[in-house]
């Protein structure tokens, strides 16, 4: 198999870090880089790992994953037939397997489809646009199966802003483990601009500069992890700042599933991240005053929700309609009947809408106004701080592989809880008096 890399591409390539993090313009050459690292890392029979030890991996598979498998096959397939020719002994095309002659398989896989990612060791993983797939793939799923080799990840993609494939590369910038957030001699970045290659003639990126917007140059060209690509959020829209004027407090809650390993519903477990947001409504807009997030079990929930009620002073919550609701809902009814405090719980609902345009319905237009403003987290403990990752998710949406639970949850406040009649007060809530005090009417 002949290779042919470029300067920058080399780079990458000769580099012995373990864990390797590319942030690259359109066309620079990742998918050639990834297929040449594919080949290389199954033509490997044996690994030595840093306790000495020999390890064999004919039992491992090396993984190429995209964001979708049909993206996958689209983008590497036919250049991994024409690099592998005299090293390929066969291939499953629907499978997406490509086994060599040496006996190891490469295989293609779907980050959309986290199961099918399981149940397998591997010995290397390319991760081509890792901006478009969700983090836990790697936490949850990839990163624990290569720990009997030792085996090694390259990331590659273009910016989509500063999500988590952002925080993956600007930690290994600084040789930091994106994980643990602790030093480590494993990881390592770049950042390469289409330029870079020199096998694409300088006038045919003026041309493709010229035809998009100074953003998109940013993003697509330059690899600019600041640009937000024509989203539509941007950071600007959500002003950081401390609001003073007065007005009532709504709590909504974004919860995510439960699942009950043994069938029993008191040992209930979480799934994902829930978003509790914490929402002052005043005159002149909405001041988002906390959001707290975390995975909790159902009665950790429960009671973090009504701590946020009566913390906040909250007069009117809702959870969204759904499976978390009718996990927390008897929670709550039992906390409220331990502490004597009780409220209304509303149904948070979809309207029939898909979440994208529910969320850009109820933000865009208020963000854009300037009515959307958020509280300094600067005195909360690091792992209550809410405020980057709220703008890391703007930012990123409509992203269907990243996190928007803290989005939605704001969303649902402004737009299901907050009403139109901004600042009404806990006297409005309620106006009804009996005529009767004995019958009630």
């Amino acid at each position: 198999m002949e290779i042919h890399l470029h300067d920058k591409q080399s780079q990458v390539y000769n580099d012995d870090h373990r864990f390797k993090v590319v942030a690259a313009g359109r066309r620079f050459g990742k998918s050639y880089l990834a297929a040449v690292t594919l080949f290389v890392e199954a033509s490997k029979l044996t690994k030595v790992r840093s306790d000495g030890s020999e390890v064999d991996l004919m039992t491992d598979i090396v993984y190429y994953v995209s964001p979708t498998f049909k993206q996958g096959r689209e983008n590497l397939w036919g250049l991994c037939m024409e690099l592998g020719q005299g090293i390929i002994a066969g291939v499953r095309q629907n499978e997406g397997e490509i086994t060599l002659t040496n006996g190891r398989i490469i295989r293609f896989k779907g980050a959309d489809d986290p199961d099918s990612l399981r149940g397998v060791g591997l010995s290397f993983v390319v991760l081509d646009e890792y901006a478009f797939m969700k983090p836990s793939v790697w936490e949850y799923i990839i990163r624990p199966a290569l720990s009997r080799s030792e085996g090694g990840a390259l990331f590659i993609g273009t910016p989509a802003g500063k999500n988590h494939f952002y925080h993956m590369w600007n930690a290994a910038r600084q040789n930091m483990d994106y994980l643990s957030e602790r030093p480590s001699v494993d990881w390592k970045a770049w950042q390469f601009l289409s330029k870079d290659n020199p096998h694409i003639p300088a006038a045919e990126i003026i041309a493709l500069g010229e035809s998009m917007s100074k953003e998109a140059v940013d993003q697509e060209l330059n690899a600019n992890f600041d640009s937000t690509g024509g989203k539509v959020f941007t950071y600007a829209q959500f002003p950081v700042k401390e609001c003073h004027h007065e007005g009532d407090t709504v709590l909504a809650c974004d919860l995510a599933g439960f699942t009950s390993p043994e069938g029993k519903n008191k040992s209930k477990v979480i799934l994902d991240d829930h978003a509790l947001a914490v929402v002052r409504c005043h005159n002149k807009g909405y001041h988002v005053e906390r959001i707290i997030h975390g995975k909790w079990d159902v009665r950790e929930t429960a009671a973090r929700i009504m701590k946020a009620y009566d913390t906040f002073k909250c007069v009117k919550m809702g959870i969204e309609q759904g499976i978390g609701k009718n996990a927390v809902d008897d929670f709550i009814l039992e906390l409220q009947d331990a502490y004597g405090t009780y409220f209304e719980i509303h149904p948070l609902r979809h309207m029939n809408a898909r979440k994208e345009d529910r969320i850009k319905w109820a933000l865009q237009g208020r963000a854009d106004r300037g009515k959307i403003t958020l509280e300094p987290d600067t005195d909360l403990p690091e792992e209550e701080k809410w405020v980057n990752k709220f703008l890391g998710q703007a930012v990123d949406f409509p992203n269907p592989q990243a996190h928007d639970d803290l989005i939605d949850a704001v969303a649902y406040a402004v737009d299901q809880l907050a009403e139109s009649g901004m600042g009404w007060s806990v006297e409005m809530v309620d106006t009804w008096e009996p005529l009767d005090d004995l019958s009630g009417y």
